[in-house]
């Protein structure tokens, strides 16, 4: 996951290959619920592992469900069957409604019927979205809940501690045009308490987003409780309603996750030897609303076909086909139809998003200003949302995407960088997608292809012990980047050689070595064929090695094509001593470290014996000295700083006044507003 301020995603020009989508959180926050809430233990698979399924988690938890990952990777849940072992606490569920807004009716219900109180609350996002429906219909059956800040908005507290009888001889009323999770809530709910009378759901007005009520009822069922439905507007819990574990259930692929990729496929050209996107983890029989993106994105122009748990998409109609479609059903992956909408020929209308309005922020309005700094024309209304794309390629703007704290809106901007005028796109707060879909921008770089050209390179130069390093690392991490020490390729080949007992004046069989590098970086940890020799590369023998093992041309040519694959997206930041010359001479920033040899020698002997190694302070500065003069008057790419490098002294400088230097000089390299 990407844990920093902004994402900088370069120009993406084609896509091929898999992804393997999470499980969906609408099934994995009900199915948590509903195995919580059964007599026995279930055994659950494929469970999105998210922000959101974590708060629900952690709240289960301290009801008193025992949790326990199992061998095999399921997560084994001991059901309360109903009952309530716990009797009061606080809960906190960040910003997920499919945790408050069901857990919310649960514990009301139970607090009344058992004598406990519970408050529950969030971040303040999550105090904004209204549940005064939910807590009306509450309030209906006799259950004691306060909004404690303000009315019709959590944080809430559920029960007084006190046994209250229920009132289940009327039909609880609830509105259905705000947001389905209120049905949802209920009908998880009530048949806790549905053991002596058929307990009745009348829906006010229309019901929206009526997939996701589908995707309730069918849980219901698979945990013994079957729902009788009078249209859309009376539910019925059966009499003797008790939850039971099904033994074990497996957590479908994310639908709204899918409409990414799905979207991707329509938009990108396919990368040369792959045909398209696959998707795997959910197919056309799903029981998620958010499937039918499918139709959408076909009347849009995307080929999609479908097996029984998989999709594969290509680019069909190009540009794509503007619509005027009613989002209803689709409410959450209708959202990445708005982007979809930037590559079509004409006005795109989606229509029926009310319920965009009192999402995770208010939709609409997002989507709308963020189109809008991309170069389109926008206009919104209180359910609908009209999208004109750029007139042009010259027409398209570089953007700097505000992400609300919501994971769609980051998801969805992504697919902007295909953009004809070949712009990048920044994506703020990219952590955010961790409430759905964690790992969603690697999974979206590793299935994205452009050119080379394309993908922006720092390379930080210098001489042995300049810090340059720590300073590519820390620059790597900041940004995002994919990070490429080149000194320890050549470190990592002298250790190699040691192991497999070649000579370091054997050139053939020391390249034959470099060609074949298992190399890896990870967590500022170094590891060759999967083994960490972080501290091993920095020992002072080790340096040495590695510099009589550079002095060999065939050694150089082996590894220059293994440091240019480093090269992937979204960047990389490389160190080195020719990276700026020889490696990447179209770097877009090249730093040169100047930190003299006494200062470079202190350093070194600071680091040696923090780790607790031996170090004697004129050997080292003596050591500095000669590899120095060989490095800069070897015949190969001797080193020096590449004419457009600009110098750094960093003498006196401790690694973060680097690091915020060179970001400052990166800051003016980029197209962003507000650089």
């Amino acid at each position: 996951m990407f844990a920093i301020p902004h994402l900088d995603i370069p120009p993406l020009t084609s896509a091929g290959g898999t992804v393997r989508l999470p499980g969906s959180k609408s099934i994995s926050n009900r199915v948590l619920l509903l195995a919580a809430l059964s007599l026995g233990h279930t055994d659950i698979t494929d469970l999105l592992d998210s922000d959101d399924t974590r708060v629900m988690l952690e709240a289960l938890a301290r009801l008193g469900c025992r949790i326990e990952p199992q061998a095999d990777g399921a997560l084994r849940l001991h059901g309360l069957g109903g009952e309530l072992p716990v009797r009061q606490g606080q809960l906190f569920l960040g910003n997920a409604g499919t945790a408050m807004r069901p857990l919310t009716a649960s514990l009301a219900l139970l607090a009344a019927r058992h004598g406990g109180a519970f408050e529950l609350g969030g971040v303040p996002r999550m105090h904004e979205r209204p549940i005064g429906d939910l807590v009306d219909a509450l309030r209906q059956l006799g259950c004691p809940v306060d909004c404690l800040a303000s009315e019709g908005y959590p944080p809430l507290r559920l029960g007084d501690g006190s046994i209250h009888a229920l009132k289940l001889d009327q039909a609880i009323r609830v509105r259905g045009d705000v947001s389905s999770q209120f049905l949802t809530a209920l009908l998880l709910a009530l048949p806790l308490v549905a053991q002596a009378q058929d307990v009745v759901i009348e829906v006010v007005g229309e019901l929206i987003s009526r997939p996701y009520i589908e995707i309730t009822l069918n849980l219901l069922e698979r945990f013994g409780v079957a729902v009788r439905r009078d249209g859309w507007q009376r539910f019925t819990i059966p009499a003797g309603s008790q939850y039971h574990s099904p033994g074990r259930i497996a957590v479908e692929g994310d639908a709204s996750s899918a409409s990414y990729f799905i979207a991707l496929g329509a938009i990108a050209p396919a990368t040369p030897g792959r045909d398209g996107i696959t998707i795997e983890g959910v197919g056309l029989s799903s029981i998620q609303g958010d499937i039918h993106f499918v139709e959408a994105a076909r009347l849009m122009g995307a080929h999609v076909e479908s097996e029984a748990n998989r999709l594969h998409i290509r680019r069909g109609s190009w540009p794509l086909k503007a619509i005027d479609l009613d989002c209803n059903h689709i409410p959450d992956a209708a959202m990445t139809l708005a982007v979809m909408a930037l590559y079509a020929d004409g006005t795109t209308t989606l229509r029926n998003i009310a319920s965009w309005r009192v999402k995770e922020t208010d939709r609409i309005a997002a989507m709308a200003n963020e189109c809008r700094k991309l170069g389109a024309t926008v206009e919104e209304g209180a359910d609908y949302i009209r999208i004109t794309p750029p007139a042009s390629a010259p027409a398209w703007q570089a953007a700097s995407i505000h992400t609300y704290d919501d994971h769609r809106v980051a998801m969805c901007f992504s697919l902007a960088a295909f953009n004809p005028a070949r712009l990048p796109v920044r994506i703020e707060d990219p952590k955010c997608v961790a409430k759905t879909f964690p790992d969603y921008f690697e999974a979206l770089f590793d299935v994205c292809a452009t050119p080379a050209a394309l993908i922006p390179v720092i390379c930080v130069d210098g001489p042995t012990a300049s810090g340059k390093g720590t300073l590519a690392s820390e620059l790597a991490q900041r940004l995002g980047y994919q990070l490429l020490d080149s000194g320890a390729l050549y470190r990592a080949t002298a250790l190699a050689a040691q192991d497999a007992g070649v000579a370091l004046d054997d050139e053939p069989a020391l390249a034959r070595l470099a060609a074949q590098l298992p190399l890896a970086f990870r967590d500022h940890k170094v590891f060759l064929g999967g083994r960490d020799i972080t501290d091993p590369l920095r020992l002072e023998s080790t340096g040495g090695m590695a510099s009589r093992v550079s002095q060999h041309l065939a050694v150089r040519s082996a590894l220059h094509a293994l440091q240019q694959s480093f090269r992937r997206l979204p960047g990389l930041v490389a160190d080195g001593r020719d990276m700026g010359t020889v490696i990447f001479p179209d770097a877009a920033l090249k730093v040169f470290l100047t930190a003299t040899a006494e200062q470079r020698a202190q350093r070194r002997h600071k680091q040696l014996i923090s780790k607790g190694f031996a170090a004697n302070i004129d050997s080292l500065l003596a050591d500095l000295k000669a590899r120095d003069l060989r490095d800069s008057s070897r015949t190969h790419a001797p080193l020096k700083p590449a004419e457009d490098a600009l110098q750094l002294d960093n003498s006196g400088m401790d690694i973060e006044e680097s690091v915020q230097q060179v970001l400052k000089w990166w800051r003016g390299k980029t197209v962003f507003p507000g650089n």
